[in-house]
């Protein structure tokens, strides 16, 4: 073992594991997360990059083929003379993992297997906020379901699911501590989630939750527009607005888990009252219901609410309806964009200010409408940021659509299965009962 130890010291200069199974585990997970960050890589490759020895580096590729969770994908030629390398990546098509959004007037659905390929992806409209709770988690439940079954005919079995909501959340327990847009307070989402998929006789799957825009900031900072961006400030476009801010390529939660309530900056002391019952919130002018009451204030929300969990009109259909105004030169719904536009702008500033980040990511309506909406907000933004030019922050827009935060409550899964890989290491019963 004494190479194990070495070679962790080498890697990250962290304190070392002090038993051998523990660091077995956290060399397996150093392997498994450079092949996630990187296409392919030989074993000479991956000893180089993680400072892991070449001896060690084998043996432990040779464990993860002989579980399914890497694979071998052809020989590189390196160097003049041609020495062959065979290089493998990341697979697990056998390890599922599911990620859910459940928002104001929609469900998402994302799942996917170890390696990132996707098995199943759809979005229904549901009116959570009238439903209530109970009735909310009852569908929730339900769409996890059909989700299940199709990754299983699809030959991988779910390891953990994932679930964004757009909340305060207590990471730890599962816990949706505050849900203004929704009305829920304290609602034990995981527990409750994890006992309706139970099945008597079968191990539950573990359920984790976390806010809608950290997982969308983890799906952007990992597969989106700004990849790989150190520092990236991610914003929803829903009925409200959050924001997941990555700094130093991690993700920012505060001492609490709390941050990123940007939604929730108070910008107009005279304005309107928000959902969390304050006044003047960012999210009173630039979320979708605020952009809605200007535009199409006939369509406006809480007119057409679904009752009895009856379909609603879909987010994203709502911003391409608006969008096809707007092509078509509608000066109404122009102004309105423009307006949200520039208070866009205003409170992009203020993030700017306080965490100086590159680039930010605008999802949901946001991206749909970007076109139009963008060009004001950067320019109010060039004007309100105190360091001006040398700030170099951009404004863009998100081309994963309305799911970045299932696919991020996805990866969320995928990270932990990484993390402690000991939990993917053992066989899954392919056909063991859900």
């Amino acid at each position: 073992m004494t190479h194990v130890t070495q070679d962790l010291t080498r890697a990250d200069g962290a304190a070392l594991p002090t038993s051998p199974p523990a660091l077995r585990r956290a060399n397996l997970s150093l392997v498994l997360r450079h092949l996630r960050d990187h296409v392919s890589r030989s074993r000479v490759d991956i000893a180089e990059a993680t400072g892991l020895h070449r001896a060690t580096v084998s043996n432990l590729v040779a464990e993860l083929l002989e579980r399914g969770l890497v694979r071998e994908v052809g020989i590189e030629h390196v160097g003049a003379i041609g020495r062959p390398r065979r290089a493998v990546a990341l697979h697990g098509a056998h390890v599922g993992a599911l990620g859910l959004e459940i928002n104001v007037d929609y469900i998402s659905i994302h799942g996917a297997d170890l390696s990132g390929r996707v098995l199943v992806e759809r979005r229904v409209g549901f009116d959570t906020v009238g439903s209530g709770p109970d009735r909310a988690l009852r569908r929730l439940s339900l769409g996890a379901r059909e989700a299940v079954e199709a990754m299983r005919r699809a030959g991988a079995v779910p390891a953990g699911i994932g679930v964004a909501v757009p909340a305060m959340v207590d990471v730890a327990r599962g816990v949706v501590t505050l849900a203004p847009n929704l009305g829920w307070q304290d609602l034990p989402l995981a527990a409750r989630l994890s006992e309706a998929l139970s099945t008597p006789g079968t191990p539950a799957v573990p359920v984790m939750v976390d806010n809608d825009a950290n997982l969308a900031a983890l799906a952007e900072h990992t597969s989106g527009v700004a990849a790989g961006t150190p520092h990236l400030v991610y914003l929803t476009g829903e009925v409200g607005v959050g924001g997941g801010i990555i700094v130093d390529g991690k993700l920012l939660r505060g001492a609490d888990g709390f941050s990123g309530e940007v939604g929730h900056l108070p910008v107009d002391p005279a304005g309107d009252r928000c959902g969390c019952g304050r006044y003047g919130c960012w999210e009173t002018k630039v979320g979708l219901a605020a952009l809605m009451r200007t535009a199409m204030p006939e369509q406006a929300y809480q007119q057409d609410s679904g009752q009895d969990g009856l379909p609603v009109s879909d987010p994203e259909e709502r911003a391409k309806e608006i969008a096809r105004g707007l092509a078509a030169g509608d000066e109404r719904m122009l102004a309105a964009v423009a307006q949200v536009g520039r208070w866009l702008g205003l409170g992009g500033s203020i993030v700017v200010n306080l965490f100086n980040p590159r680039v930010i990511v605008v999802g949901g309506y946001f991206a749909t409408l970007a076109e139009w909406l963008l060009p004001h907000a950067q320019r109010e933004l060039e004007r309100l940021v105190v360091a001006g030019p040398a700030a170099q922050c951009r404004f863009v827009a998100s081309d994963l659509g309305f799911g970045a935060a299932s696919r991020g409550a996805a990866s969320m899964v995928v990270n932990r299965l990484i993390d402690d890989p000991n939990t993917i290491m053992d066989p899954i019963p392919r056909q063991a009962a859900y």
